[in-house]
């Protein structure tokens, strides 16, 4: 999956006359090492690790590339950020549940939501172009323990 993602990529980018620099190949690598979502400082911290040259501004600039190219895309969790799915090329339909108190992210994917889906948009006269399910709630590991690690992990970035 990984190289023809990272293929589709440089395609993209040749269509389109821009340039494959150190920069932007160590963010394409970043996000293809990754199976989390993250946002543009999470992405930038992976692209440095890969290549210390990379600028805020060149993440900036690379993420919508990376969007209209296929390999992300971009979430809107109801945070104050952007955030990037990269799984999104290997599973198109799946959705999210996101804990409101950690800010863990779960995918997953069920046929039943995907034909709810079909069958309220039919019923009431529309033809999909996206689909997107987001469920927010509360993980039972804060409830049940009185303590979330993933909560912890937020509170210490």
């Amino acid at each position: 999956m990984e190289q023809p993602a990272r293929e589709s990529v440089y395609d993209y980018l040749a269509e389109h006359g821009l340039r494959r620099t150190v920069q932007r190949e160590a963010i394409i690598e970043a996000v293809l090492n990754t199976k989390e979502h993250f946002h543009t400082e999470e992405l930038l911290e992976m692209s440095k690790k890969i290549e210390p040259s990379v600028s805020r501004a060149t993440v900036y600039r690379t993420l919508p590339l990376l969007v209209r190219s296929g390999l992300l895309r971009e979430l809107d969790l109801g945070r104050d950020v952007m955030f990037y799915d990269p799984n999104f090329v290997a599973h198109p339909t799946h959705n999210h549940l996101i804990c409101i108190d950690c800010d863990k992210i779960i995918e997953f994917e069920d046929p039943n939501m995907e034909l709810l889906e079909n069958c309220i948009t039919r019923r009431l006269g529309f033809s999909p172009t996206n689909k997107i399910v987001r469920i927010e709630g509360r993980c039972d590991e804060l409830k049940l323990r009185g303590a979330c690690r993933n909560r912890q992990e937020v509170q210490h970035r």
